[in-house]
C-alpha cells in the first residue's frame, strides 16, 4: 500500500460525500447507538471553507480516495457546511490552536495509516503558519487514533443538534514539528 496526499479541490466533492457518509455510518458502530449515528450527520461533514483555504487533504491509495481531512486557521472547531454555529473568524497563531477538522477514512481503508498521515500533514502545515498547538473535537471512534498521535482530552461534551445527544471530546496537542 502506498498512500499519497494532495490538496482537495471542489472537483473532489462528489467523491468525498459518499466516503464521509460511509465513515460516519460505519466507523461509529460499537461506539454510538443507531440514533446517535443518525444524529451525527447534523453535526459532522465537510466545511468547504477548508477546501477554499487550501487546508484540506485527500489521501489516496493507488489512485483510490482512502480518506480526507484537514486543518483550519479559523475559529470553527467542527461541523460541515450544513451545521449551525460556524465562525469563519481567523485565529491568532500566537495564542490560538489551529483546528484539525473533518477527518474521515473510508471503512475499507482503516488501520492503514490514513488518519496518522492526515494528522502529520495538518501539524506540519499549521506549524509552517506559526501555530504551536492543535485542537480538535473528536468522536469516540476517533479518540484512540488522536491519543496515539499525542492529543490529550481537555473536555467531554454532548451535541444534540441532530436529535440524540452525541458524545464528543475536545482534544489538544502541542505541535512538535
Amino acid at each position: 500500500m502506498t498512500l499519497t496526499s494532495r490538496l482537495a479541490s471542489t472537483a473532489d466533492l462528489e467523491k468525498l460525500k459518499p466516503l464521509i457518509a460511509a465513515a460516519i455510518a460505519e466507523l461509529q458502530k460499537g461506539f454510538l447507538t443507531p440514533e446517535q449515528i443518525d444524529s451525527s450527520t447534523a453535526i459532522m461533514g465537510l466545511d468547504t471553507q477548508l477546501i477554499e483555504d487550501k487546508t484540506y487533504f485527500v489521501i489516496e491509495d493507488e489512485g483510490e480516495i482512502a480518506g480526507c481531512g484537514g486543518w483550519s486557521r479559523r475559529a470553527t472547531l467542527y461541523g460541515g457546511d450544513h451545521s449551525t454555529g460556524r465562525d469563519a473568524g481567523l485565529l491568532d497563531p500566537a495564542k490560538d490552536p489551529a483546528k484539525v477538522r473533518a477527518m474521515y477514512t473510508h471503512p475499507a481503508h482503516t488501520r492503514r495509516g490514513v488518519g496518522r498521515l492526515i494528522l502529520s500533514l495538518c501539524e506540519q502545515a499549521a506549524a509552517a503558519e506559526g501555530f504551536t498547538a492543535l485542537e480538535l473535537m473528536g468522536t469516540l471512534s476517533g479518540r484512540p487514533l488522536y491519543e496515539a498521535y499525542g492529543f490529550e482530552a481537555v473536555e467531554q461534551v454532548e451535541d444534540a443538534r441532530g436529535g440524540a445527544p452525541v458524545p464528543l471530546v475536545r482534544m489538544r496537542k502541542k505541535i512538535t514539528s
